[in-house]
Formats: structure tokens, C-alpha cells, sequence
């Protein structure tokens, strides 16, 4: 059985207590002390209002961190900022739960679910966080020819033809670009991601889910 260890922030100390002691129930996690956050799998932020200090912590936490995958972070808290999302999703919050709300049987559930990459927002935080998307791709990224995949749209056309087996040629004529661009295109996309053939990349976009 996989152990995950799990740290606690909280800037009162009965609260931290007492979320120590809900993980602490669990065989399934290991509380480690504050001077391991960085080594942590998932860090447990326990606050009534989730600022400024929360952020510059975390990301303290993830720069001194040198585990393959930075620690991701569970936010418990009575107040958090809409305005806040996007930073604290850069911060590796991957899931924001209610104070008020919260239990041990949800707490632990949602760190063992964190952990293996799932995520968790309240409803209105999933909403805010896809209209702030969109509104990225629309203002953003389209005005320059990308997308939210992170390939320009000419990438992504010119995979999505590769993936269905047709040559440079075939390619270009289908996309009224010349062979020269549909090379430069492919060996650009190719070099930014490190991958070593079309099969490479295509596989890439498959996983990735762009094509």
C-alpha cells in the first residue's frame, strides 16, 4: 500500500492540530513535520483566509522542492478571493474546500485523491475558472495564433494530417501552405517539446488530447 505524506500549514496552532490529527487517522497517509514540506506530496493549508502569504509560501515550497513532481496543495478555508484562482492554480492548489464544511472523511479523501492528480472546486470556483479560460484563448492566445493546448492552430491542423498518414506534399496542397512551412512547422513543434519524429509528435498530441 502506497503511503503519502502529507504536511499541515495553518497559522493557528489548535486548527493545525487538528487537522494533523484528521490525516493522522488514515494508514494510508504519513504527517510529516514543517521542516519537510518541500519533501511532501501534498501540502494541507488550513486558514480562514487564503492571501497573499499562502501563495508566497507555496511557492517557496515548490522552488526549493526537488521531488520529480512539486508538491500539490489542499485549501481549506472560510474565505477565498475569486479574483485568486488563476495564481493559486499556479501555485499547485489543486483543490479548495469549506472550512465550515470539511470533516475528516472528506479531508483525507480529498488528499488521497490529490495525489493522484485529481482536482476539486467548488462549483462556482469551476465556473469562474472556465469563463477565465475562455476569456485567455479569446483575448490572448487566438490574437496570436494559439490555443489552450499550447500548439499554434497550424501545428495542430498539420499534426491532425500526419496522424491520418498523409505525406508533406498531401499536406500542403490540403492546407494551401508550401513543403518548406509544413517542414518548419513540424521540425519548430518538434524541437520545443523534444520529440524525435512525426510518430513522436503524434503520439504526443494523442496523449495530450489536441488532435
Amino acid at each position: 500500500m502506497e503511503v503519502v505524506e502529507v504536511a499541515v500549514r495553518a497559522s493557528d496552532q489548535v486548527t493545525g492540530l487538528g487537522a494533523v490529527s484528521m490525516l493522522s487517522g488514515s494508514p494510508q497517509l504519513s504527517v510529516v513535520d514543517s521542516a519537510e514540506y518541500a519533501q511532501a506530496k501534498v501540502i494541507v493549508i488550513v486558514e480562514e483566509f487564503a492571501g497573499d502569504d499562502v501563495f508566497t509560501f507555496l511557492r517557496e515550497v515548490r522552488a526549493a522542492s526537488d521531488t520529480p513532481s512539486q508538491p500539490r496543495c489542499v485549501l481549506v478555508t472560510d474565505h477565498f478571493r475569486a479574483g485568486d484562482l488563476m495564481t493559486a492554480i499556479e501555485c499547485g492548489v489543486a483543490a479548495v474546500l469549506l472550512r465550515s464544511e470539511t470533516g475528516d472523511a472528506e479531508l483525507v479523501s480529498t488528499v488521497l485523491a490529490v495525489s493522484h492528480g485529481a482536482a476539486f472546486l467548488p462549483p462556482t470556483l469551476q465556473g469562474l475558472l472556465l469563463a477565465q479560460l475562455d476569456r485567455m484563448r479569446r483575448d490572448v492566445l487566438e490574437p496570436h495564433g494559439l490555443t489552450l493546448s499550447g500548439l499554434a492552430a497550424r501545428e495542430r491542423d498539420v499534426l491532425r494530417l500526419v496522424a491520418e498518414g498523409f505525406g508533406t506534399e498531401e499536406i500542403a496542397v490540403k492546407l494551401a501552405y508550401s513543403e518548406r512551412t509544413v517542414k518548419n512547422v513540424l521540425h519548430t513543434l518538434m524541437t520545443r517539446y523534444g520529440l524525435n519524429t512525426r510518430a513522436h509528435a503524434v503520439a504526443y498530441a494523442l496523449r495530450a488530447g489536441v488532435i
